[in-house]
């Protein structure tokens, strides 16, 4: 399994919560509603900060995660049509595209609750 980790940050302009909410209400669902995203995506998470005392301010304002199975999938999913015409041009409306970083990584489950 390949995990993509995206960190963004919003647009200049946009508040916080502005970003939260269309990363949240507005881009997940888009993403979610393309058929591609049920047929090559395994799992795909949005995550945001929250006050956290003691600990330093983030770097970034949110975080996407996407998990494939393979690289075909990641490759398909991102070569598809919806994809490009839908999800991507939304992406621009509240990220703040220079400031992009991302990790490609496998993951290992260390501690799993049972259950």
């Amino acid at each position: 399994m390949i995990k993509f980790v995206f960190m963004i940050n919003r647009i200049d302009g946009m508040t916080f919560e502005e970003f939260v909410e269309h990363h949240r209400n507005r881009h997940a669902p888009l993403f979610a509603s393309i058929p591609e995203a049920r047929q090559y995506v395994k799992k795909y998470t949005v995550s945001h900060p929250i006050p956290a005392d003691g600990y330093p301010s983030p770097a970034y304002d949110g975080l996407t995660e996407i998990w494939f199975e393979s690289w075909a999938d990641h490759n398909a999913f991102f070569a598809s049509a919806n994809y490009k015409a839908l999800v991507n041009p939304d992406e621009s409306k509240f990220i703040d595209m220079n400031s992009v970083e991302v990790m490609v990584t496998e993951e290992m489950v260390v501690v799993q609750p049972s259950g």
